[in-house]
């Protein structure tokens, strides 16, 4: 009886850690959607923006996205970044919530490469 309870919450960990970390989109991938008119979203704040930014992004901060999804086009690709990838995690989640059915997380603009 131990051994099935040993192996029923081992199994149940690793599913809710496989469901925690969406993979990212691949570098090459995001840029060929932008190239074709995605918008390339980084919800970074306004400061981290300003120091740099991936070029032809714009700045939708994550705590600014919900009230300014009215940007973006539902049925559209859209391309979101970060630092790391936890934030623009974030905004898929919010987004495909909201109905956006064409979300890409590109994670961490050091991705972009």
């Amino acid at each position: 009886m131990m051994r099935f309870v040993l192996v029923a919450v081992s199994v149940s960990f690793l599913s809710l850690t496989a469901c925690a970390s969406a993979p990212f989109v691949a570098p090459e991938e995001a840029k060929a959607l932008v190239k074709q008119g995605a918008p390339l979203v980084d919800v970074r704040t306004p400061e981290e923006f300003a120091a740099g930014h991936l070029d032809g992004a714009i700045n939708i901060p994550i705590d600014d996205l919900d009230a300014r999804k009215g940007e973006l086009k539902k049925d559209a690709d859209v391309v979101l970044y970060c630092r790391s990838g936890a934030r623009s995690e974030r905004g898929k989640k919010l987004l495909l919530a909201a109905g956006f059915t064409k979300v890409h997380n590109l994670g961490g603009m050091s991705n972009w490469k």
